[in-house]
C-alpha cells in the first residue's frame, strides 16, 4: 500500500498564502482531546472560492481565518473556515486513517472523502469517486474503504442529531488561538 497524503495543521506549503499568522495548542478537555491550529490569512495572492450547485462561497481571502482541529483517536479532522468579519462560510471535514503530530506540527493522513457543512446546515459530501479510485488502483485496502464510509456515516448522523461537538467548538477554539498569534 502506498502512502496517502499528509497534510500538516500549519499549511506551510500553501503559496496563495503571502503573509500569514500562525498558533496551535494541544488541548486535552471533556469535550475535546487533540490538537488545535489556527492559520490567520492576512494576504493572498488571489482569493479562493468554491461552488456548490447554484452558490460560490469564498473560503479565501485577505483577513480569513482557517481553525483545522485534530482529534486524537479519531478518524476525521475540522476545518472552519472564517471571512475577514470572523463569521463562519462552512467547516470542511476530512475523513482520515490517523491524526498525529511531527516536528510539533498537527497532521491527518487523508483518506480522501470529505464532508462539506454549511451554515445553512445543508451537507456536501466530497470526493468519492477519489476514494473509489484509491481503492481500484489498491492505495488503499477495502478496510480503510470502509472506514471511510462508515465515519461519513456516523459524522452525518451526529450532525443530524446536532450531536457533532466539534462544530460547537470551532468559536471558542478560534478564540483561544487568536490570543496566542504569532
Amino acid at each position: 500500500m502506498r502512502v496517502l497524503k499528509r497534510k500538516y495543521g500549519n499549511r506551510s506549503e500553501w503559496k496563495r498564502v503571502i503573509k500569514r499568522k500562525y498558533s496551535q495548542s494541544y488541548l486535552d478537555t471533556k469535550e475535546f482531546k487533540g490538537y488545535i491550529t489556527l492559520l490567520n490569512i492576512i494576504k493572498v495572492t488571489e482569493p479562493l472560492s468554491v461552488s456548490y450547485g447554484e452558490s460560490k462561497v469564498f473560503i479565501v481571502d485577505d483577513g480569513y481565518m482557517w481553525l483545522q482541529q485534530f482529534p486524537l483517536e479519531k478518524n476525521h479532522s475540522v476545518t472552519t473556515m472564517f471571512d475577514a468579519n470572523g463569521d463562519i462560510v462552512q467547516w470542511y471535514i476530512d475523513i482520515c486513517v490517523r491524526n498525529g503530530i511531527e516536528n510539533d506540527i498537527p497532521w491527518m493522513d487523508d483518506l480522501f472523502l470529505d464532508l462539506v457543512l454549511l451554515p445553512s446546515g445543508e451537507i456536501i459530501e466530497k470526493d468519492a469517486e477519489e476514494l473509489e479510485d484509491a481503492l481500484s488502483k489498491r492505495i488503499i485496502d477495502k478496510n480503510l474503504y470502509d472506514l471511510a464510509w462508515n465515519e461519513v456515516k456516523t459524522i452525518k448522523s451526529l450532525i443530524s442529531s446536532a450531536n457533532f461537538d466539534l462544530i460547537k467548538l470551532s468559536n471558542s477554539h478560534k478564540e483561544m488561538l487568536f490570543k496566542i498569534l504569532k
